[in-house]
């Protein structure tokens, strides 16, 4: 049988756990410490013997008092024995004050430490909080800096499973400071209830989730999003979530736990897949795409313009010098959505109405006043030159878990007859091992084209050539899954590489689309001169970047990149007007209406090699600048097909 604790240890143990209750606790037991101190030494100098000679009680109270909190010299003609009593008392007080500098000191060491992890609750309101850490985080606060340029005390609180410090070191070598923006870090975990309460989520303007990078994202992310939406301290008023989700069969279950709230979530597969089907038949694409997406050249908005009423959709394509009209936001409805891209040109905007434009900022959609357009009439074309579309050949090369969404949106723009060539090196990684069986018994039937796979490594020159790759009309050149991220894109480059000298050495155009994964390895692959750049986490990035300041863009960036509907389109300048003349961009905006299309840019092919210049996409440009096409020049629109 266990003894029973003795008193003794009884009290020891009661006085260790108080001891554990942290330096209140402590300062308190040396206050208590003091007091009995002082008590003790005053009633002991009240004895006869110790009693000095002319004070009373009180005297000799404060001095010993004093003697305890400030030792200091005293008068040493007193009887020894109060002298040995104000020794004692010294030396206790030293002991004390020992005690209460290292509990201090130990106290604010911990403080500062606890403020470096940063775990110190964030007070803050209409902030922007973004929970998790991912590579994308670089880009997304570049462009929430930029979109909140013209405002004063705009904020940014990030709350990661990550040290403070580092956060914030890498922040500064990745990120230039814009404007008054403040970005203030915290460390702790989305997942957990008590560590969400630091970035005040109840008081956030908008909540962006990322995913973490390990095997299974959307589990993460769901779970962030239950915790914020289930929480007990949850305010009333729905949340603003924007997230990201890879399985397509994770959708419904992000909308069920988002049911109260507005939750944003980007099908990364579909969104990227969409992107790369549509960019490899349409060299520049890709440019048009970036520029609407991000925040440092011109967004699209949301304008409600009174005057418009009674007016029909084409009517108001014309009405602005500096923004291109591009779609409707319908008051009371509309059998085809509350949005709609591009609707028919006889469509009549009613009362409440907001006209979907593209511009430099939300202030700058104004009407230009004109009482009458300036066109050049004569230098429209007439009745279009529309070309019938013919079979396609496409190599695929690569494979990741786009690429069988790709073909088969690639299947709803190519004509019928045509053909895709897939070739995966299948001993990358496990992925690529499963592309074969993917292929050949997992794609649907298509309606428009065959596809054949073959294996083989892609970097090989030797492979390249006898696929004759010059005799393709587009070349997908994708990432491979399951690779490290550099070696993933240094194996893109060196295909890049040698495909660039094969269509140099061939009198026969084909483009060449390529998908990095690494945003600063985009410079290193422009030397191949690649028609088109798919960078996966920076265009998503830079949607929900936009998601998160304008809800409302969401149903806007679904019919764009839909098959359905109708998309962005860069087709030739001579469909639309006479080449060789200039013109104004009026002119251009009145040609594409006749045709039930929306003129939204150009793109000059002289300027095709041109960073600097947007590789020669100008989308936007003001309607009254002069322009001279040449039969090679692009005109981007919005059209069915």
């Amino acid at each position: 049988m266990e003894p029973k604790p003795t008193w003794r240890e009884r009290f020891q143990y009661w006085f260790d756990n108080s001891l554990a209750g942290g330096p209140l606790v402590i300062i308190g037991w040396l206050g208590l410490g003091t007091i009995i101190l002082v008590l003790l030494m005053t009633g002991l100098s009240l004895l006869p013997l110790f009693h000095p000679e002319g004070e009373d009680v009180k005297q000799v109270f404060w001095n010993i008092l004093f003697q305890a909190l400030t030792p200091n010299p005293f008068d040493t003609t007193a009887r020894w024995q109060f002298l040995l009593v104000m020794l004692a008392v010294t030396l206790g007080s030293l002991f004390m004050v020992s005690i209460l500098i290292g509990t201090l000191t130990n106290g604010i060491e911990t403080k500062v430490e606890n403020l470096r992890k940063g775990r110190s609750r964030v007070l803050e309101s209409g902030h922007t909080l973004i929970l998790g850490w991912s590579p994308q985080i670089f880009t997304i606060l570049s462009e929430l800096m930029i979109a909140n340029e013209n405002q004063k005390n705009a904020r940014i609180v990030i709350l990661a499973d990550k040290d403070k410090v580092e956060m914030e070191d890498e922040i500064r070598d990745r990120v230039k400071s814009l404007g008054s923006t403040r970005i203030v870090c915290r460390s702790g975990s989305p997942l957990d209830l008590n560590d969400l309460e630091i970035g005040s989520p109840h008081a956030a303007k908008s909540i962006i989730v990322l995913p973490p990078e390990d095997d299974d994202p959307d589990s993460a992310v769901i779970k962030t999003i239950l915790a914020l939406t289930n929480n007990p301290n949850r305010k009333e008023e729905p949340y603003h979530i924007v997230t990201q989700i890879r399985d397509p069969q994770h959708m419904e279950v992000v909308r069920m736990v988002g049911e109260r709230d507005k939750v944003l979530a980007v099908l990364i597969g579909d969104l990227i897949a969409r992107v790369v089907a549509q960019t490899s038949r349409q060299s520049g694409l890709s440019v048009v795409y970036t520029e609407l997406l991000n925040y440092s050249g011109d967004e699209i908005y949301f304008k409600e313009e009174p005057t418009l009423a009674g007016k029909t959709f084409g009517e108001s394509l014309l009405q602005y010098e500096d923004s291109a009209v591009m779609g409707v936001q319908f008051a009371n409805g509309h059998p085809e959505g509350n949005i709609k891209l591009n609707p028919p040109m006889e469509t009549i905007l009613s009362a409440g109405d907001r006209i979907i434009a593209i511009s430099e900022d939300d202030d700058t959609i104004r009407l230009s006043g004109l009482a009458s357009i300036p066109l050049e009439e004569g230098c429209i074309a007439k009745g279009g030159r529309t070309q019938l579309a013919a079979p396609e050949k496409c190599l695929l090369l690569g494979w990741n878990g786009c690429a069988d969404t790709i073909l088969r949106e690639l299947d709803n723009y190519v004509a019928p007859g045509s053909e895709v060539m897939v070739v995966v090196d299948t001993s990358v990684s496990k992925e690529a091992e499963e592309a074969e069986a993917i292929v050949k018994n997992d794609l649907p039937v298509m309606k428009n084209q065959s596809v054949a796979f073959r294996r083989g490594d892609t970097t090989s020159r030797a492979l390249l050539e006898e696929l004759h790759a010059a005799d393709y009309d587009h070349i997908i050149v994708l990432s491979y899954a399951g690779m490290d991220v550099q070696a993933a894109d240094s194996k893109t480059l060196v295909t890049l590489l040698h495909l660039r000298d094969i269509a140099e050495k061939d009198a026969t155009p084909f483009s060449i689309v390529s998908e990095m994964l690494d945003l600063r390895n985009r410079e290193l692959a422009e030397v191949a001169h690649v028609d088109d750049f798919i960078v996966s986490n920076h265009l998503v990035s830079l949607m929900m970047s936009q998601l998160s300041e304008t809800a409302d863009l969401s149903p806007v960036f679904t019919d764009l990149f839909d098959a359905e509907g109708s998309e962005i389109y860069l087709k030739p300048a001579s469909d639309y007007v006479e080449t060789g003349k200039p013109l104004n961009f009026y002119t251009v905006v009145e040609a594409a209406r006749r045709l039930g299309q929306v003129a939204i840019g150009y793109r000059l092919m002289r300027e095709n090699g041109d960073a600097a210049s947007s590789y020669g996409v100008h989308t936007n440009p003001r309607k009254s600048e002069m322009v001279t096409f040449s039969p090679e020049d692009k005109v981007i629109v919005l059209a069915e097909e």
